[in-house]
């Protein structure tokens, strides 16, 4: 067999794998920085539960610097949920730009797979005259 196979859309075929791949880097950064957000807001609501229970034995100047942080977390924990909200739809866009990429890379792989299995079979009806 002194025929090698190849294939004309290679060049295609590789743009788009790169495009997959770097896809796959920007949805692992997106999944990342929604998971830092998340940890974040779950450290934010531990703090508070920390320091939301009062105790009888406390000055008024302590009860009052403690309501302060209480209050300024409690608007601290929203703003991340905004965050994290916005976290959210920035992974589930990440997630079906790279689903998308997948698709158009297979896409052409089957191309490939389709052609190389016709030159195959034309080889061995080349063999078998």
């Amino acid at each position: 067999m002194g025929n090698s196979f190849k294939f004309g859309l290679q060049k295609l075929l590789d743009i788009r794998m790169e495009k997959e791949e770097q896809s796959k880097r920007v949805f692992i950064e997106a999944q990342n920085d929604k998971n830092r957000a998340e940890k974040r807001l779950t450290d934010m609501k531990e703090s508070y539960k920390k320091y939301n229970l009062f105790d009888e034995k406390e000055t008024v100047a302590y009860k009052k610097i403690r309501r302060n942080y209480l209050t300024s977390l409690s608007l601290s924990m929203d703003e991340a949920e905004e965050s994290l909200k916005k976290k959210e739809a920035i992974l589930n866009s990440c997630r079906e730009d790279l689903r998308d990429k997948q698709v158009d890379r297979k896409t052409v792989e089957v191309i490939k797979d389709k052609r190389y299995i016709e030159f195959i079979k034309e080889q061995n009806l080349i063999e078998q005259r």
